[in-house]
């Protein structure tokens, strides 16, 4: 049940940094360009950061 309710909020957090990215790529103003470059980078590196944590857990539980 907790890794059901763990992966909707990761899904939920996706999901959000996506549409964040469209609304930033849309934008016209300056600070548009850092904005789309910190969610695009947002969106590459959360998942692979959970992933990691996830490979981690799985190695120190099974000691």
């Amino acid at each position: 049940m907790l890794r059901r309710v763990f992966s909707l909020i990761v899904a939920a957090l996706l999901i959000g940094m996506y549409v964040l990215t469209l609304i930033f790529g849309l934008m016209q103003d300056p600070r548009t360009p850092g904005l789309l470059l910190g969610s695009i980078a947002a969106t590459i590196l959360v998942p692979v950061v959970l992933y990691g944590y996830q490979r981690l857990y799985r190695i120190i539980r099974k000691e």
